[in-house]
């Protein structure tokens, strides 16, 4: 166990204590004087040193049965680094994330057989919330109909996880292209379809007048004019009074959508 303690001022790191190295190191000129005035406070290096067992391994006793304990398991991508025709060098990539504890094992299977030529790794990658991540890449050059599984080995898990990327031949891609791409078109179509159609919409509104409160004559009041269920949005409301447009007192809402 180790107990390191870094020293930064203006994003730099100037000094730092390593509990096996048992003294302050500088790493910058501004850092040296701290580093020789701290090594000679005789108390000060024996709390400095101690702390590998008052903080880290206290620390650990509190939490480490609760993280020896805790399984949290991988999800497995497998993808291309690029889209290349087949019998090309390629870059397959088995993406794993999100595990915990860091140990791992990820193994390249090309129809069934184990491939430990051209096989790069990562290394283990910490997310930040406590858990991991790493990518494992092969590099080969695939042929049709070939079938290419990524294969991990995890203590949250009873089996291995595997995950399958099988390789198509251009006539398959080209097939798989025309059918997305029709897909595609088809969508656009139907969106401009219901565009069209609901340009072509047309709801007639539902008119109510009433008084906002029961008023005697001859005193001011709020005639309201609901105007409801109407589609397209474009509506002109006016008011009237014995034939005669008026424009002074009248108050809009503006327009309002139902959601229907």
């Amino acid at each position: 166990m180790r107990f390191f303690a870094r020293y930064i001022y203006n994003t730099k790191e100037d000094v730092h204590f390593d509990s096996d190295v048992g003294e302050f190191t500088a790493l910058t000129e501004l850092g040296r004087p701290d580093a020789e005035y701290w090594n000679q406070q005789k108390d000060f290096m024996e709390q400095m040193r101690a702390k590998v067992d008052t903080v880290c391994r206290s620390n650990y006793q509190g939490i480490g049965s609760f993280l020896r304990q805790r399984r949290v398991e991988p999800t497995v991508t497998v993808y291309p680094a690029k889209t290349q025709p087949l019998q090309h060098h390629s870059l397959l990539v088995c993406s794993v994330n999100g595990f915990y504890p860091g140990h791992i094992e990820v193994r390249w299977f090309r129809n069934g057989h184990e491939e430990e030529a051209g096989v790069i790794s990562t290394g283990l990658i910490q997310n930040g919330d406590w858990t991991f991540q790493t990518m494992v890449m092969l590099e080969t050059v695939p042929q049709g109909g070939e079938v290419y599984t990524c294969q991990v080995e995890h203590p949250s898990r009873t089996s291995p996880l595997t995950v399958e990327w099988r390789a198509q031949s251009d006539s398959a891609q080209r097939k798989l292209m025309s059918g997305v791409g029709g897909f595609v078109l088809g969508l656009l179509f139907l969106g401009v379809g219901l565009f069209i159609h609901f340009r072509s919409k047309k709801v007639e509104p539902t008119v109510t007048v009433y008084p906002e409160k029961t008023q005697p004559l001859q005193h001011h009041d709020l005639l309201v004019c609901s105007v409801d269920g109407f589609y397209l949005g474009h509506a002109e409301v006016r008011w009237f009074w014995k034939g005669q447009e008026e424009e002074a007192g009248v108050i809009s809402t503006g327009l309002i959508q139902n959601g229907d």
